[in-house]
């Protein structure tokens, strides 16, 4: 039983692990961003996959352009 939860908790850990990146990368080019900045989160998330991701969706607004 505890070992079909813990496999369970890690297939999701693992899923998250694919998908989070994905959907940052998703959202960062639906933006504008400064090339620069741009750059540097993608190397963020590929590097730091699964905590690049969150950085990046708790900190992105600091980081896009302002539309006028």
């Amino acid at each position: 039983m505890l070992l079909a939860v813990s496999n369970y908790l890690l297939q999701s850990f693992y899923l998250a692990l694919l998908i989070l990146p994905i959907l940052a990368i998703i959202h960062m080019l639906q933006y504008e961003f400064n090339p620069r900045n741009r750059i540097i989160w993608i190397l963020i998330i590929i590097f730091l996959p699964f905590f690049g991701a969150i950085l990046y969706f708790i900190l992105n607004k600091k980081y896009r352009r302002e539309n006028p």
